[in-house]
């Protein structure tokens, strides 16, 4: 299925934040094993950088869903519809992996 672009994301600025408090603890954490910081410490900042980006991804599937799909649910071919829950699907299934 051929990329389209989304409908614009309404929270920008809230996305653009996680991505870059994300992006800060991810520096923090390359300083803390430089520095040979406890690892229970390290880990915690890794856990609250995935949680971060958990809440992105769940923010961004929203919006995928309740905008892209829908209107391509709405608007498109049964192959096109059919591609978009393939996408979905696959989706779904990697972020199980996790």
């Amino acid at each position: 299925m051929p990329k389209q672009s989304s409908a614009p994301f309404k929270n920008k600025k809230e996305l653009k934040i996680k991505i870059k408090k994300a992006r800060s603890l991810l520096d923090t954490i390359e300083k803390m094993i430089e520095n040979d910081r406890y690892c229970p410490d390290i880990m915690q900042q890794i856990l609250a950088v995935m949680g971060l980006l958990k809440a992105l991804h769940k923010e961004l599937y929203k919006h995928h869903l309740t905008h892209c799909f829908m209107k391509v649910s709405k608007n498109s071919s049964k192959r096109m519809q059919k591609q978009m829950i393939e996408e979905i699907l696959k989706i779904t299934s990697l972020l199980n992996k996790t």
